[in-house]
């Protein structure tokens, strides 16, 4: 399990993560919410630990930078006691709050508690084989729905079998040519690549991802596409 712990006050995290690594868990430690936002799509997080209280970013902006992507469980953990502190917190998307000065089993009561939900959650929510659920991402192949971010998205049924293609795939690079061969059933051709760009490009419209750099479907140049996980 791959723990996030950002504070900038070294000391706390050091102890975050000490007692994180006496759990055997693998802690990922920053000191500041800029620095994980560079890094955060390469680390395969499955809880992470904010702080609230941080220069440049606090840990609530962060939350939300980090729910815009991603549906882990979130800990705050904090010095500010305030009820409407817990409240903005709650409501931007952490799951669970605890201040400091903590225990440190109390604080792994809490993140082994979090994980245990987030894991019965997922269970529950992956039994059909043909339901894909990440990232803001549910795919339903046997009704050949999509929704992101809880709307419901349409697709043609083109786009459905490349984004489910991907989908099923997540995390692993699928070829150019063995997309359009699943999709399309039919042999591939350098100019067929065309085609698949198009398709792609409606599926980032339609996913609101058209920014410099792409979210969800990636490019590899000259290699094919992936979607995270």
């Amino acid at each position: 399990m791959n723990i996030l712990v950002v504070d900038d006050e070294k000391e706390i995290a050091d102890l975050i993560e000490i007692c994180l690594k006496n759990a055997n868990y693998n802690v990922y430690k920053y000191y500041s919410s800029k620095d994980v936002l560079k890094n955060l799509e390469k680390l395969n997080i499955d809880l992470a630990i904010l702080d609230v209280m941080m220069p440049n970013m606090d840990g609530f902006s962060l939350c939300s930078k980090i729910r815009e992507l991603y549906n882990f469980p979130i800990i705050f953990v904090t010095a500010k006691v305030e009820n409407m502190d817990k409240v903005n917190g709650l409501t931007i998307g952490a799951d669970d709050y605890i201040t400091k000065p903590f225990q440190p089993l109390e604080l792994m009561a809490r993140v082994k508690a979090q994980l245990r939900r987030y894991k019965n959650y997922n269970q529950s929510d992956n039994k059909d084989s043909n339901i894909i659920n990440f990232r803001n991402i549910l795919i339903n192949n046997n009704t050949h729905e999509f929704y992101f971010n809880d709307k419901k998205i349409e697709l043609t049924p083109i786009e459905f079998e490349i984004l489910w293609y991907l989908c099923l795939n997540k995390g692993n690079v699928v070829k150019t040519e063995d997309l359009f061969m699943h999709v399309w059933k039919d042999k591939y051709y350098e100019s067929d690549n065309n085609t698949i760009m198009v398709h792609i490009r409606h599926l980032r419209e339609k996913m609101n991802d058209t920014g410099k750099k792409f979210k969800y479907i990636i490019t590899i140049w000259g290699v094919g596409y992936k979607i995270e996980k």
